[in-house]
């Protein structure tokens, strides 16, 4: 009987707190709350005393794109103005980030993230969750990177492998200057153990994230919120197990959950039972804000809605302070883009014309560090990312940041056959008109006639161990984030099941040139244009005086590899040759005799 009336002053002592006064503090749970057990004081969720309203602000996989871009989003420095605004307006305002934050590009790579949690620091932001990207530098980096945050980074399902420990808070609990109490837990989608790279996370596990979400709501209610939102990077792909939708549909008492990971965009958000699902795209092409009216009587009403990048780039200037940021990083990562990464003895051809209209030596080594790194059985890239030449000479991490700006991240998926051929028809359709969804591959080469009707250019697909492609069989085959999910009108790999996720290709390609040196002086003949019949007659072509006549699609390596002669010696037998990658059809080239 005591036992009852102490929880009933207690419950009442609660309500109490929620009053139409006071200051935003931080976190208001104990700072060491993994593996904390706390005794239960309520069930639900406590009812305010009064009539409040707050909103909720929110991005989600931003990938480090700090700036304004014609492919990104409107920039941090726009949203850091509207959410300061906002809260100038009425200072009661979460700010939340659903995760793959701070890795992508190359202010945020060459830091290790650090220069973005400075502009998220001056931003403002409440809480962050962490996306499998945020995992890139390795565990121990957010660890370390959590000492220089304003705000704290909550993920309620990660537990270490040798104690049993939380990795991160659970959860964290806000309390708004209306005497609001917010509960925030957060929630790590389990697919980074393979869309990192997996030695990063090789010290944790990743929970269900269904009972973690039952654990965390239940804490929350206990500790007496009005309120419980779930900081998610779950998305809701259908080839994911756990999504957001399983979460709302299997989770009582779950408010908002503020999603991120499929790059959704939901502009009215997405109910599911009591649940508001939000979420707003990519690349801080959205802001997303959730208004929230809680009445005394128990009633709840909340409204979901996005500031888009048109909007914010015709109406919201640029915070000063996080251009301020954004420039002075800038200016210090000069100091390291200028560090020497490797030598060249040759040009590397990253001409717009060229990669977007055939292959080249750069687009062959780049798809090759991309095969190096990821095992995977074959390699499609676009031309259209390939954005300059590297000069004869030294190789600087500049050069290769200007050949690769976008910090595109590599995709590992699983495909058919026929998705990888109709993926190569959808590149070369417009041949020979330069365009920049032309293939650059690795692990395989392709034939295709130019003359053929569009969807059925292609044929003598051959992989590198001399397999002829299977259309009905899966492989398993690397590209970049922006093609997989059907960017440059690759249909074919859109909604495939990615099988594992890399760092960007900006940093393979380093990583590559370091270890390896240049490995393509020359292209490698992955592509032919030309008529079948033509290469079915290759090899009975005859050699006339000791010179071979150029046909149409033919490369100084290929026409090694048919007549037998070493390349080299071909150069030597032809002074007239100043580039081997360029050679034109019809041209006459003297051949020595084959060794």
């Amino acid at each position: 009987m005591m036992m009852k009336k102490f929880v009933k002053i207690l419950s009442v002592m609660m309500l109490l707190l929620v009053v139409a006064c006071g200051k935003t503090t931080k976190t208001d749970e104990p700072s060491k709350v993994a593996g904390d057990k706390v005794d239960v004081v309520a069930t639900e969720k406590l009812v305010v005393n009064e009539n409040v309203e707050f909103k909720v602000m929110h991005v989600n996989d931003t990938h480090g794109r700090v700036d304004a871009g014609k492919y990104d989003g409107m920039g941090l420095a726009r949203v850091s103005t509207m959410v300061k605004q906002t809260r100038a307006e009425d200072p009661n305002v979460l700010f939340l980030d659903a995760g793959d934050t701070i890795h992508g590009t190359v202010f945020a790579a060459l830091t290790k993230g650090a220069s973005v949690v400075r502009v998220m620091n001056e931003m403002g932001y409440d809480a962050m969750t962490t996306g499998n990207h945020d995992y890139n530098y390795g565990l121990d980096r957010i660890e370390k990177l959590q000492n220089t945050m304003n705000f704290p980074v909550v993920v309620s399902n990660l537990t270490y492998k040798d104690t049993g420990e939380k990795a991160f808070k659970p959860y964290t609990i806000k309390t708004l200057p209306n005497g609001v109490r917010v509960g925030i837990f957060g929630l790590a989608t389990p697919e980074t153990a393979y869309k990192t790279n997996p030695t990063n996370v090789e010290a944790v596990t990743f929970d269900d994230p269904i009972a973690s979400a039952k654990e965390s709501v239940m804490a929350l209610k206990a500790q007496g919120v009005n309120y419980i939102i779930a900081l998610s990077h779950l998305g809701m792909d259908e080839d994911s197990f756990y999504t957001s939708i399983k979460v709302a549909q299997e989770v009582d008492g779950i408010d908002l959950i503020v999603d991120g990971h499929s790059h959704t965009t939901l502009e009215e958000g997405m109910w599911v039972k009591e649940t508001l699902i939000v979420q707003s795209g990519f690349y801080d092409k959205n802001l997303g804000e959730v208004t929230v009216k809680l009445g005394k009587d128990g009633s709840k009403v909340e409204t979901a809605k996005l500031f888009t990048k048109e909007y914010a780039m015709e109406n919201v200037q640029e915070d000063p302070a996080i251009t301020a940021i954004i420039d002075e990083v800038n200016t210090e990562n000069e100091k390291i883009t200028s560090i020497v990464v490797g030598e060249t003895p040759i040009l590397l051809d990253g001409e717009r014309n060229d990669v977007r209209a055939g292959e080249t030596n750069l687009g062959d080594m780049i798809t090759e560090a991309m095969l190096t790194k990821t095992g995977a059985e074959g390699v499609i890239t676009n031309g259209g990312g390939i954005r300059a030449s590297i000069q004869k000479g030294t190789i600087t991490r500049g050069n290769i940041i200007s050949v690769l700006p976008f910090g595109n991240y590599v995709v590992v998926k699983e495909i058919t056959g026929q998705d990888l051929k109709d993926a190569i028809e959808n590149g070369v359709q417009s041949y020979p008109d330069a365009r920049g969804a032309f293939p650059h591959v690795a692990g395989f080469t392709f034939k295709f006639d130019p003359m053929n009707e569009v969807g059925n250019k292609v044929y003598g697909i051959t992989f590198n161990n001399g397999e002829k492609i299977d259309l009905t069989r899966t492989y398993k085959i690397a590209t970049n984030d922006f093609m997989a999910v059907g960017g440059d009108k690759y249909a074919s790999l859109k909604g495939k099941k990615t099988v594992n996720e890399y760092e960007s290709i900006e940093e393979i390609l380093g990583e590559y040139i370091k270890t390896s040196g240049i490995t393509h002086t020359t292209v490698d003949g992955r592509v032919f244009a030309g008529k079948e019949e033509i290469v079915a007659n290759m090899d009975e072509k005859v050699l006339e005086d000791s010179m071979y006549i150029v046909e149409s699609g033919d490369t100084l390596r290929a026409i090694s590899e048919k007549t037998g002669i070493n390349m080299d010696e071909i150069l030597k037998e032809n002074k007239n040759i100043t580039n081997p990658d360029i050679i034109f059809t019809g041209e006459k080239i003297a051949l020595p005799k084959a060794n």
